[in-house]
């Protein structure tokens, strides 16, 4: 392996941990980040002469004393230096198990708007590049660029800290983390650009994460573990041996992870008879439904409609109603469901969603309407930058 992939497997497996474990000693996010970005630029000439047996440790090392050598240099800062120094393990006991979880809860401030919190914590602690955070949100880069701007300046301009949350506190940025645990996943379920379908690394810290955060305040954390389980067992069927993309109804159902299912249904059932289930609650129960049907075939589409129709009147998002027009399609027939589509491609908010293009495109070619079927392919193949879903995208427009 190189020197250059190293670091960028390093990257990839340990910026999280690396950024979380200098911002619990600085307290400064700006200047942890940039410590973090420095420590990786040192690596890859240091490891020219062999890499590290713990790459993390050597980058939290590097990176904390970077930090603190740069607020050393501030001599309005100097007085505080001591307190900087102290080692990480005489902080006291918050009840963390992590201290990525930590800093998502941190990051997580009611301060800022709810878009602001699951994109500044999805860019800085999950290390998510700019372009994946947008895409995630359907907005342009530079949108979503000069969205993190503002929020850092906020931080810095209300003196934000970057502290752990009493236990008081936690409860009002649940939903903020959760969506944070939740996007994080989606990113490395479905990577939006390179040649790979999925990203692991992402995906397993998101299932970490999500365990976590069910062991310190469960509630709706089981809801969304279980969700995130339910996908994780069927992973392995999403591609075939060339790596080419199998859909849902094409998958082998012998090969699903039943034990993680299995786990899911008891979380699903758990959260049902505590009460009213939320949004990750309803997600993971429609999951399940499609997990726990014997064949494609059996699949209970009609319940899955009225999971999503309770899923909408709790979380009113574009995405969620084009996902139940899908279900409405096997239900009532595709017309039915290809007006409901339309009707979002009228309001335009998911214009630049390919799912919305390659399910209108399903829907015309169930109606024999090939023609308007292969452009709303192209309009979807136009818009993704993954080369296994670029491939599966042309595979239908060749069958056509």
């Amino acid at each position: 392996m190189t020197v250059e992939a190293a670091v960028a497997d390093a990257h990839r497996r340990e910026w999280a941990s690396v950024l979380a474990a200098t911002v619990r000693v600085t307290r400064d996010l700006d200047a942890a980040e940039e410590a973090v970005q420095d420590a990786y630029v040192q690596a890859l000439s240091t490891w020219a002469a062999g890499v590290p047996r713990n790459p993390g440790a050597w980058l939290t090392t590097v990176a904390k004393r970077l930090a603190l050598n740069a607020r050393a240099r501030q001599a309005t800062l100097e007085r505080k230096l001591p307190l900087l120094v102290e080692p990480v393990a005489a902080a006291p006991d918050d009840g963390f198990p992590d201290d990525r979880l930590r800093l998502v809860f941190t990051c997580c401030h009611p301060a800022l708007a709810w878009e602001a919190q699951v994109a500044l914590t999805l860019r800085l602690v999950c290390g998510v590049a700019t372009p994946d955070i947008a895409h995630a949100f359907l907005v342009s880069e530079p949108t979503m660029a000069a969205r993190l701007t503002r929020a850092k300046k906020k931080i810095a301009a209300a003196r934000i800290p970057y502290a752990v949350p009493a236990a008081s506190e936690l409860p009002a940025r649940l939903d903020a983390a959760l969506s944070v645990i939740h996007l994080l996943y989606a990113t490395g379920h479905a990577v939006p650009s390179g040649e790979a379908l999925v990203r692991e690394d992402l995906t397993a810290r998101a299932v970490d994460l999500a365990r976590m955060l069910m062991s310190l305040l469960d509630g709706e954390a089981a809801g969304l573990l279980a969700l995130l389980l339910v996908h994780e067992a069927r992973r392995s069927t999403r591609t075939d041996a060339d790596g080419r993309l199998v859909r849902l109804e094409d998958q082998d159902r012998s090969r699903w992870d039943r034990a993680l299912i299995a786990e899911a249904d008891a979380l699903i059932v758990g959260r049902l008879r505590a009460g009213t289930p939320g949004r990750f609650t309803l997600q993971a129960a429609i999951a399940a439904l499609h997990a726990d049907a014997p064949a494609y075939a059996d699949t209970d589409w009609a319940q899955i409609v009225v999971l999503y129709d309770a899923l909408l009147r709790q979380w009113p998002s574009p995405v969620v109603a084009l996902n139940r027009a899908v279900a409405v399609s096997m239900v009532s027939g595709p017309e039915t469901a290809l007006e409901d589509v339309l009707a979002l491609e009228r309001e335009g908010r998911l214009a630049g969603y390919r799912y919305l293009h390659s399910t209108k495109a399903d829907l015309l070619h169930r109606l024999g309407r090939d023609a308007e079927a292969v452009a709303a392919y192209e309009a979807a193949l136009a818009l993704t930058g993954n080369a296994t879903e670029q491939a599966f995208l042309e595979e239908r427009l060749a069958a056509l």
